[in-house]
């Protein structure tokens, strides 16, 4: 079998010579849109998170019988017509859940603590001049008593759910599918979610029905000092309405995802002003170590099943 992962980048410090168990294995850090054809004319097995595969690229590789992704989500991979071409598509779910729910409360407990500001504030030996031993003008806030909102309810919002009430959060969900209702939490419309929560997590997919879920009508019902964090996906907030909501409010924000990745320059969550209540990570809730590990090691079961014919 000739296999060639396109994406080597995405996965950080891997082993994935075990995938040469399968044959011929090639790998490349990164593709290109124009470098997919000729690495892959001849593969059988392609391993990608990200590269796109549009019905014109499936169709000029007929050698191709299974495309394993190294992600949840489908969405760069034409599934119609890799279903009339006979090519199986494979993903992997449930390997972050432990990761993401850890980011989430890493994010929340640090803009409870104002983190962003402390830090620079010590960083920059502005603490080095202070008259007294502390500083407390921005203080602090305890997460027990909090209110907790969760946006999207599968198994990475239930874990997070479980870490924030063990915390002293009292905790509540909307359902973005409608189709949960889990009795563990109380339930509530997004709406009313939204306005009396303290702290909002996102944990949602991204689809037709909740890309800009949270415009700024959404957003004009948080309250003024909520703190919101987007784990889910980035097109799930409209960008430009958080912006304006920051600054005519105190909201905190982290995340880690924006609806355009890597980050554009000049991004106007980049004001000076809302930095000390913004907080982001560039796409690594998911890459704990361990987590990294438990994918690759579900990938290669992908390939060795397929090719065992289950």
């Amino acid at each position: 079998m000739k296999i060639v992962i396109l994406d080597s980048l995405t996965l950080g410090e891997v082993d994935l010579k075990r995938f040469e168990d399968f044959g011929e294995l090639s790998i490349y850090s990164h593709t290109r849109k124009d470098e997919i054809l000729p690495r892959c004319k001849d593969a059988e097995i392609i391993i990608t998170c990200k590269v796109p595969f549009d019905a014109q690229t499936l169709d000029a590789l007929p050698a191709l019988k299974l495309i394993a992704l190294t992600s949840t989500g489908t969405n760069i991979i034409d599934l119609q017509k890799a279903k009339e071409l006979g090519v199986e598509v494979r993903n992997v779910a449930g390997y972050s859940t432990f990761a993401v729910a850890q980011h989430t409360l890493m994010l929340v407990l640090a803009l409870l603590a104002k983190l962003p500001f402390y830090d620079e504030y010590c960083k920059s030996s502005k603490w080095c001049n202070s008259l007294v031993f502390t500083h407390i003008v921005e203080g602090c806030e305890e997460i027990e008593g909090k209110e907790w909102g969760i946006v999207g309810f599968g198994s990475i919002g239930k874990q997070t759910a479980k870490l924030a009430s063990a915390l002293g959060a009292k905790v509540s969900y909307a359902s973005t599918s409608g189709q949960n209702n889990d009795k563990s939490f109380p339930q509530k419309s997004l709406e009313e979610l939204l306005s009396s929560s303290d702290i909002i997590s996102i944990h949602a997919p991204l689809n037709p029905q909740t890309y800009h879920l949270l415009d700024f009508s959404k957003l004009s019902l948080l309250k003024n000092n909520a703190i919101l964090i987007n784990v889910g996906r980035g097109g799930i907030i409209d960008e430009d309405a958080l912006v304006e909501r920051m600054k005519e409010s105190e909201i905190c924000f982290g995340s880690d995802v924006l609806e355009v990745e890597p980050l554009k320059k000049n991004h106007p969550l980049l004001t000076p002003s809302l930095l000390p209540r913004l907080l982001l990570t560039p796409h690594t809730a998911w890459a704990y170590r361990q987590t990294r590990e438990r994918l690759i090691d579900s990938v290669y079961q992908n390939v060795k099943t397929f090719l065992e014919g289950k």
